[in-house]
């Protein structure tokens, strides 16, 4: 059941590759197109790698070096695992609670110009008004702000997945 439109956020972006590649570069290379700093990464600027364990059940997690020596942060575990269509896990911001998680979807669609791969991440009206995931934000406000990050996460997709490919042609 897809939930309400006031409770998720979907941005799309089309890479030109066939839906296997651009799953195993999504899921095996995450590390590599993933933008980094602290509005994308727990490790902020510091050296890190972000990952998910290719399996129904596999974490998506990200490991750092802190002051208190070698961190492992487990945003999520994955919930649903159909390469090269799709895939779902639990998103936990580091400011959640136990309990408290989101869910993405990740789709990957064959387009006459390669792939259509579309992020789904929905389950924030169970988290409240107040949760420190809104940095103040309300409503629409902070729906418009992930889209915007889940946007130029996806961009960022998109020009590394490019790059691949100048690189094989040349």
């Amino acid at each position: 059941m897809m939930p309400p439109a006031s409770d998720r956020v979907t941005v799309s972006v089309t890479v030109a590759t066939d839906p296997a590649t651009a799953f195993a570069r999504f899921t095996e290379e995450t590390d590599l197109w993933w933008r980094t700093g602290p509005k994308f990464r727990i490790a902020g600027r510091e050296p890190g790698v972000l990952r998910f364990e290719p399996w129904l059940g596999g974490r998506f997690m990200e490991e750092f070096e802190s002051r208190s020596g070698p961190q492992v942060f487990m945003q999520g575990r994955i919930t649903v695992w159909q390469p090269p269509e799709r895939f779902q896990f639990e998103w936990r911001g580091v400011n959640f609670a136990p309990g408290e998680s989101t869910h993405v979807e990740v789709v990957f669609e064959a387009v006459p110009t390669g792939t259509r791969v579309t992020v789904r991440h929905s389950g924030w009206a169970a988290l409240p008004p107040d949760h420190p995931v809104r940095h103040g934000r309300r409503g629409p406000a902070f729906l418009r702000a992930t889209g915007l990050w889940w946007g130029d996460l996806m961009t960022a997709f998109r020009e590394f997945t490019a790059e691949r490919l100048d690189r094989a042609g040349s």
